[in-house]
C-alpha cells in the first residue's frame, strides 16, 4: 500500500500532547510497555512510532543486547525520534521510515511488534499491516495491540491472520504468531 502521511500541522499536534512533561504524570510509557511482553534482549517492531513517546522506554527495557525498530510513515516522526535517540545516547533503536504494510523487515526476524492506538475500526490498510506483522514477527512471536476495536472483532481478525489469542494485560491484547 502507498499511504501518504498526515500533513506535518497534524504531526505537530499530536507532538505537543505526546511530548509534554505532564503527560508522564498520567501515562507511565513502561508500564503498558511491560504489559506488551517487552524482555531484555529481544527485537522488538514498534509501529507508528510518532514523536517516540514509548521509544526510549522500550530501548531502555529491552537494553543494549536487544533492539527497537521504530517504525513510521512520516518523515516529521523519523526526524523527532533520531532527535530523542541521540540526546538520549540510545544506540539499540534503528529507525524506519516506511508503510507499516512494507517495513523491509527480513521474515521471522522480530520477537516482539507492538501497536499502540490505532485505528476504531478494521479496514484494509489494518489488514495489510497485519500480513507484514506475521511475516516479521518470528513463529511463536508476540504482537501487542492497544485499541478500541471489540476484542470479539480484533481476535476474530487476527486468528483468520495467522494468530492465537494469548491474553487482556492492562488493555493490551497479546497475540502469537502460530509457530
Amino acid at each position: 500500500m502507498n499511504r501518504k502521511p498526515e500533513p506535518g500541522w497534524a504531526f505537530k499536534m499530536m507532538s505537543l500532547i505526546h511530548d509534554n512533561p505532564l503527560r508522564r504524570n498520567f501515562t507511565d510509557p513502561h508500564k503498558p510497555l511491560k504489559a506488551a511482553g517487552l524482555k531484555l534482549g529481544q527485537n522488538v517492531l514498534e509501529i507508528g512510532c510518532g514523536p517516540g513517546f514509548f521509544t526510549i522506554p522500550a530501548a531502555k527495557i529491552v537494553g543494549k543486547k536487544g533492539i527497537v525498530y521504530a517504525l513510521d510513515i512520516h518523515p516529521l516522526a523519523m526526524e523527532r525520534v533520531q532527535e530523542k535517540i541521540r540526546k538520549e545516547g540510545i544506540t539499540n533503536v534503528k529507525t524506519i521510515l516506511a508503510d507499516a504494510s512494507q517495513t523491509g523487515l527480513p521474515d521471522q526476524s522480530m520477537d516482539l511488534a507492538f501497536l499502540f492506538g490505532i485505528a476504531h475500526s478494521i479496514n484494509e490498510i489494518l489488514k495489510a499491516v497485519l500480513d507484514e506483522l506475521y511475516r516479521v514477527l518470528k513463529p511463536g512471536g508476540i504482537l501487542s495491540i492497544k485499541t478500541r476495536i471489540s476484542e470479539k472483532k480484533l481476535t476474530e481478525l487476527l486468528e483468520r491472520k495467522g494468530f492465537i489469542y494469548s491474553e487482556n494485560r492492562e488493555g493490551i491484547f497479546l497475540f502469537k504468531r502460530k509457530k
